[in-house]
């Protein structure tokens, strides 16, 4: 991706060529002005002079003109090239691994907008100092040696600068990444921390991650500063020098008036970007650290390959010695689990908490990839299948529940396009249809932050029709029942009834005994592994006959 990027910076070198190059417009122009119009005191010839430069000088304005338009396009080619891979990587990796939140995103706006900002130009025009150094030297010798002098003089400074702030602002940037995380954290848990009056102690902890951006940013910036004001006295120096180095050329008559005007400016011409990229450095830095930081996103989680698309499931699940081991742990949650759903049948796994009942749930629709052993869908291992198209067979309602910015009809049509029908099935099947219509705008009402305007069970039965949209051929439910009434419970219970009629498998976590006897087996999990698995009848007697015996 970055070798196409730099194919896009070919043209901004070809006119940064060409706007540098006019650039010589203005000292060539004072030299003809004083060396030949002023001796001369043609009016005519400072005419076409005059008019030649300000031509000259009107292209010049275009070309700095088109290679800002370069740079702001390559940027949002970047952007548009990047932000849906980026968006993914950082789903998959706070798929239980590292929650990067939208950190990356921001990193790719921040190296977005420096690409597409003129602090990039200072950069560019620093490898056509030499053209204007050498320029120098076709005036005098002694001139071009003191630019040089100076060039070289800048040049090691914009090295010391990058020396002394390379690692204020490398931990500047670490601890800016900390302070935002840690305020997505608070917002994100806004109702905890206000029902608990935790915000002082988070306002104190944001406060010490922010104090320590704004401390490292002090010690870059007092740095840079210092540098930067012995770069202004430097060149400015050098402009004082060089015209007296000039001057006294000219009282010797070894140059002309006009040439120490023209080393003047060209000589403030070649250390400007040099000066330049001194200021500008501290956004070149924080734009490489959010490359580095994208980079490793996408080094990461690499692009997937087009997969060959299989065909439509009939919902035979095959678990098979199933085991998961959390990323940075050696501790396994799911050890040898393993169990088998026809279609048309419904397991209900139960156990203590901590069983690893949600993380098999995971599992089963591809959340989590497993450490040991494998889920089949149809024979086929569930990583074989294209995710969209493995998604459109199945349905999953987490134990949490959260909806997407939206209508109503959008989130249970999984925020695709869909007609109201297969919509309306779907909230029937589920048996939210009425409640739906009592919201304000029914089907069209607007949810934001979640669908924090409805219950926990209005949010879960929408995310049940959710679930349920597309008739998919398998139903993984964690915990469906937790958040519902017993009207709601018993609607849940006619739609699994109904589902397993028309031959849906069904995996559902479950807690209450109202739920057993809807289901066809039972699978019993206790410390990640399988302690009973069979038939309904079987293992509740089983189970009697174990709490008899205990107690």
């Amino acid at each position: 991706m970055m070798r196409r990027t730099l194919k896009g910076f070919i043209p901004v070198f070809a006119f940064s060529f060409v706007f540098n190059l006019l650039m010589l417009v203005s000292p060539i122009y004072m030299m003809q002005v004083f060396d030949r119009v002023l001796t001369s005191g043609r009016t005519e010839t400072l005419l076409v002079l005059t008019v030649i430069a300000v031509f000259a000088l009107l292209i010049l304005g275009q070309m700095d003109t088109y290679r800002q338009r370069i740079l702001t396009r390559i940027g949002i080619w970047l952007d548009q090239a990047l932000s849906l891979r980026v968006l993914t990587a950082s789903l998959k990796l706070s798929l239980g691994r590292a929650n990067v939140g939208a950190q990356p995103l921001r990193d790719l706006a921040q190296l977005r907008s420096f690409i597409a900002s003129p602090a990039v130009f200072p950069i560019i025009d620093a490898i056509w100092v030499p053209v204007f150094l050498a320029a120098i030297f076709m005036l005098h010798a002694w001139l071009g040696w003191l630019a040089v002098a100076g060039a070289v003089t800048l040049f090691g400074i914009a090295l010391a600068n990058e020396y002394v702030t390379r690692q204020p602002l490398k931990q500047a940037n670490e601890a800016q990444v900390a302070a935002f995380s840690h305020a997505d954290k608070v917002v994100r848990n806004a109702e905890i921390v206000e029902a608990m009056g935790l915000l002082p102690n988070l306002l104190m902890r944001w406060a010490h991650h922010n104090n320590a951006v704004l401390q490292h940013q002090s010690q870059a910036g007092d740095r840079a500063a210092e540098l930067g004001g012995a770069t202004k006295f430097i060149r400015m120096a050098l402009q004082t020098a060089i015209l007296g180095l000039g001057a006294y050329l000219v009282l010797e008559g070894r140059m002309s008036s006009g040439g120490m005007i023209a080393a003047s400016i060209l000589l403030g011409r070649g250390l400007a970007p040099i000066e330049q990229s001194i200021g500008a450095w501290k956004g070149f830095v924080a734009a490489r650290a959010a490359y580095a930081r994208l980079d490793k996103v996408l080094e990461a989680v690499p692009a997937q390959p087009d997969r060959m698309a299989l065909s439509e499931p009939r919902g035979h699940l095959m678990v098979e010695g199933l085991g998961y081991v959390p990323h940075g742990s050696s501790k396994p949650i799911l050890r040898n689990v393993s169990f088998e759903i026809e279609p048309g049948e419904a397991v209900a796994i139960i156990g203590p908490s901590a069983a690893g009942k949600s993380t098999l749930c995971r599992m089963l629709v591809g959340v989590f990839a497993p450490s040991a052993g494998s889920v089949r869908l149809d024979g086929a291992e569930v990583s074989m299948w294209d995710r969209t198209e493995f998604g459109a067979h199945i349905g999953y309602l987490p134990q949490t529940v959260d909806l997407f910015d939206g209508t109503v009809a959008q989130n249970i049509a999984r925020m695709g396009e869909a007609d109201s029908i297969s919509i309306i099935e779907a909230a029937k099947l589920a048996g939210v249809h009425d409640m739906i219509l009592r919201l304000p705008n029914g089907y069209d009402t607007e949810l934001t932050d979640g669908g924090s305007i409805l219950s926990g069970g209005q949010r879960q039965r929408i995310g049940l029709a959710r679930a349920l949209f597309g008739s998919p051929c398998l139903l993984v439910l964690d915990e469906p029942n937790s958040n519902l009434d017993q009207d709601g419970e018993a609607a849940l219970m006619q739609t699994i009834d109904y589902l397993r009629a028309n031959g849906t498998a069904i995996v559902m976590v479950a807690h209450r005994s109202s739920v057993i006897s809807h289901v066809d087996k039972i699978v019993v999990l206790a410390n990640g592994t399988v302690q009973m698995a069979g038939p309904c009848d079987e293992i509740v007697q089983q189970l009697s006959a174990k709490r008899v015996s205990e107690g």
